[in-house]
């Protein structure tokens, strides 16, 4: 016992076992977070943001066929110079938009048929006798310049129609002005003449009054279209038709063409009943010239004019307004475009004063006051 303890201290303490190191917990990975359901989805974009099921090209489309009957009638009173002046200003209309988007690098939408109811109302603006040229320079600044340099179809501020045809009177006149056809009755015997609206102001100039008869006889050749002018100035009962065709079918509303319309009646039977030596009846200034054919298919159109209701009315009168304006004391005996393109650009601040107040909400500068 003893040997066994020699050389060891008797104090001192055997060695204690070492501790079990304790192994670190290993994180549990965290759950992934469950992805939410996909529910409807609030997309911001630009107005407008109802859709009637109805495309651009089936709306195009029902406005060609609207106009289709007035085209065909003015074939068969000026012949085939009106079909050629058709023909060209559509075929001039569709290359120049396929060329257009081509150099842009837009896609191609010749299919959409704007370019051909561009085409269309244009070669509608233009008298028969109209040379090939004319018609291709008219339907460039349409097209090329009103249209697609502003970004296309939409983007448009002024109607593009319109503006190929107010180039045109303001760059060769003699040509827009000075040689009307009118044929007699159901297209035979073509003469040169003046048009109402310029007999009227001649008259004006050469007389010091007013010679112009509105009989009954007068009166159906205007309506039929038996006189001179554009071949959108022929028939104004199928003009009517088609446009009343448009309101059927809700392409355009009765709002614009009902107040430009009735404007005009208004303002001339105003200063008829003043002095009816000077002004003509106000029914003869309906029937005349391009405002049928302006107020129901180029006043309405979607871009260029107001989206309120109360905006069309205000719209609608005020080419009313300036149309006789233009026509009783400005340079040009008609005034239909003038009007419609001044009002274009007043589109968007008609727009801004007659929007619809939002449910709800305080005016802060009214409140701030």
């Amino acid at each position: 016992m003893e040997e066994n303890m020699e050389g060891k201290n008797p104090e001192e303490k055997p060695a204690a076992a070492p501790e079990p190191v304790a192994e670190k917990p290993v994180p549990k990975p965290k759950p992934k977070p469950k992805k939410a359901e996909v529910g409807p989805r609030f997309v911001v974009s630009s107005s407008p943001h109802m859709h009637d099921g109805r495309t651009v090209a089936q709306i195009m489309r029902l406005v060609l066929i609207a106009l289709a009957p007035a085209a065909l009638f003015s074939i068969y009173i000026f012949g085939l110079d009106a079909l050629r002046v058709l023909m060209i200003s559509i075929a001039s209309a569709l290359i120049f938009e396929a060329i257009s988007q081509k150099i842009m690098k837009r896609p191609l939408a010749l299919r959409d048929s704007s370019a051909m109811l561009t085409g269309l109302l244009l070669a509608m603006n233009l008298p028969s006798t109209s040379p090939w040229w004319l018609i291709v320079t008219g339907n460039f600044f349409a097209i090329v310049i009103a249209k697609q340099l502003y970004g296309g179809l939409g983007y448009n501020p002024f109607n593009p129609a319109l503006v190929g045809r107010v180039v045109l009177l303001i760059s060769f006149p003699v040509h827009m002005t000075a040689r009307w056809v009118t044929n007699s009755r159901f297209g035979t015997d073509a003469v040169t003449t003046a048009t109402p609206l310029t007999q009227m102001k001649e008259s004006l100039a050469t007389l010091g009054h007013i010679d112009i008869a509105v009989g009954k006889d007068a009166i159906i050749d205007l309506l039929i279209g038996n006189r001179a002018g554009c071949l959108g100035e022929t028939s104004v009962v199928l003009l009517a038709l088609g446009g009343l065709f448009l309101i059927w079918k809700k392409v355009i509303s009765w709002r614009i063409p009902v107040m430009f319309i009735g404007a005009v009646w208004a303002m001339t039977g105003i200063f008829y009943l003043i002095d009816p030596t000077h002004y003509a009846n106000p029914s003869f200034h309906v029937i005349t010239g391009g405002l049928f054919i302006g107020a129901l298919f180029m006043a309405t159109d979607y871009v260029t004019s107001p989206v309120t209701k109360k905006g069309m009315l205000i719209f609608g009168a005020g080419c009313g307004v300036i149309t006789v304006l233009i026509r009783l004391w400005g340079a040009y005996p008609e005034g239909v475009s003038f009007a419609i393109l001044l009002m274009n650009a007043a589109t968007p601040l008609i727009d801004r004063y007659t929007k619809p107040k939002v449910f709800g909400a305080v005016d802060t500068r009214k409140a701030a006051a």
